[in-house]
Formats: C-alpha cells, structure tokens, sequence
C-alpha cells in the first residue's frame, strides 16, 4: 500500500508539476509574443490628437457628404474591419472611420468609457478635422452611443444609419459580466492560446490576406485591454443612462439588421419602435450574422444611398 500510495504521489506530483510548466509557458511566450508583434502592425489612417492623446481616424472618398463610421464593442481594428462598406460607400462620400481609444492604433486611456465621455471624445476627433457636418453610421453598441451623440450635437448630424446596431431597452444589457476573469485570461496567455487555437473569425470574409493578418495582430493586442475592459464594465450603465433617449424627430433614420437574431426574437420590432415616430424613419431586414458590413456591404450601400436621396 505504501508502495503504490508512494507512485500515486509522484504521479499527482508530476501532473501538478507539469501543469505548472504549461502555464508558465503560455504566460512567457504571450509577453514575448505581444512585443514582438507591435513591430508587425502597420500604420493606416491618421492619427488625431484628442484629450491629450492619439486617436486614430481613416478617411477614404471626397463625397459632398460626410459618414462617419462607429465600431461595435470589441471591434479590434475598426477601419480595416469596415473596408467593406468604406469601399462601397467611398465613390458617392467621404467615409471617416474613426477608431475610438482603446481601438485599432488610437490610444488606450483611463478616463471612464462612459457615453458620454465616449461621444465626448468622438466629437473632439471630428472637430480637430474640421468636420462639422455629418452622417452617423453606427454598428451595434454605436447604436447607444449614436443617439446620445445625435441629441447633444443636432445641428451637425444630418442622419444616423444603424447596421445591426443596438437599442436601449434591449433585454439582457443588465447582465453583471466577469470582468476579473476576462482580464485574467488577457494577462495569463490564455485569450492569446483559444485565438491561436480557435477557428479564424475571418475565415470566408471578403478581406485580403494581408488585412486577415493585420486585423488579428491587432485582436491580440485590443482584446481585453484595460480600456476596453472599462467600456464592458459600463456597458449596463451606458444602456440604462440611454433608456430615455429617442433621435430627434426630423432625424432621418434607417436601421440595417438581421432578420432573424436568435437571443432577442423582439430585435425587429424594438428598431421599428424606434422609427415609429420620425418623419424619415426605416428598417431594412437582411439575412445574416450580426456583422452585417462583412457580407451586405454592397446592399447597405446602395438601399442607404437611396434613402438618403429620398429624404431630400
């Protein structure tokens, strides 16, 4: 008994042991990786000074109007994401894709990402880049953003298009996220091993290889960053403080979303609430994921083209 209780030990010992080394190595080779890899990213766009730091901003087009472009949450690189529908939007306006701190090569920043520090910050970008008169064109949480952006600054947004963008009164924004456990797997090397290991999430999109490989390189360094982590932690707060909010009422308006989202079956109803009452208000229903500028670039592009020549 003694004999086997000893292997028995020794067993468990190595495992432990061995545990231990896989872990260090995860955690050893995420830190040189990390340094490694800032040297392989490529700059585009401009860099724009705002509160003190750098955001970054592509712009793409010499239109008479101006859309300006907002990420969804965790989007790793904005401008590069988009590339679809700047190209398609580029010919007929000028498209400026803003890449807000924490995103894509902008700056990361302590200051709370609250909504309104966000559209804050936003609008200083714009100003600094002496545009003052735009289209909002926003993908999901933009949605949030967008509406408080379109109620403080009337007179210089002229439309605001959502693709798949969210709603205030969306079901399940209250959840209570473990922030903690995402930033751990950030600093362990783990998050960098289940994107290493995992299917690529633009495997089939209509991007080059070249940009594949920039958009992951900035996924590795964006996910769960500490700015980013703090706009996940205000996430419920950010959709309770915009509970009250509508777009002004001559705010022309059209929502791009999926036809079919699976964890919110009132998702077409709760956008064709938020229309109901504007004088130029639509919803457009395509099938699809919730990246709907990935695969419907060209039809966004072209419905919100007419649309816009409708409302004149």
């Amino acid at each position: 008994m003694k004999k086997w209780l000893r292997i028995l030990l020794k067993i468990l010992a190595a495992i432990v042991i061995a545990i231990v080394v896989f872990i260090a190595i995860v955690f050893i080779v995420n830190k040189v990786s990390s340094k490694s890899e800032l040297g392989k990213i490529h700059a585009y766009g401009m860099l724009v000074p705002v509160d003190g730091k750098k955001m970054n901003v592509l712009i793409q087009g010499d239109g008479e109007e101006t859309i300006v472009l907002l990420p969804g949450y965790g989007t790793a690189a904005p401008a590069l994401d988009f590339k679809p529908l700047i190209d398609e939007l580029s010919p007929y306006y000028k498209v400026v894709a803003v890449e807000p701190f924490g995103y894509g090569l902008s700056d990361g920043t302590d200051k709370e990402r609250t909504t309104e520090n966000i559209v804050n910050e936003l609008h200083e970008a714009l100003q600094v880049l002496n545009i003052d008169r735009y289209i909002l064109m926003g993908h999901s949480i933009a949605g949030i953003y967008g509406i408080e952006y379109a109620n403080k600054y009337p007179n210089e947004v002229s439309a605001f298009a959502g693709v798949d963008s969210s709603v205030p009164t969306q079901p399940g924004m209250d959840v209570e996220l473990p922030i903690d456990m995402f930033k751990l797997l950030k600093e362990s090397g783990f998050l960098r091993l289940a994107m290493k290991v995992g299917d690529s999430p633009y495997a089939g999109l209509p991007y080059d290889e070249a940009t594949k490989e920039q958009m992951t390189l900035l996924s590795l360094k964006n996910s769960n960053s500490p700015t980013m982590l703090n706009e996940m932690k205000n996430i419920a707060s950010n959709f309770k403080a915009a509970e009250h909010l509508t777009f002004p009422k001559e705010l022309p308006i059209i929502f791009f979303i999926q036809a079919h989202n699976a964890e919110i079956p009132t998702w077409v109803p709760l956008h064709e609430e938020q229309v109901k009452d504007s004088v130029h208000g639509k919803v457009m229903t395509f099938e699809g994921g919730h990246y709907l500028h990935h695969t419907k670039s060209k039809e966004i592009a072209e419905n919100f083209k007419s649309f816009m020549e409708e409302t004149k």
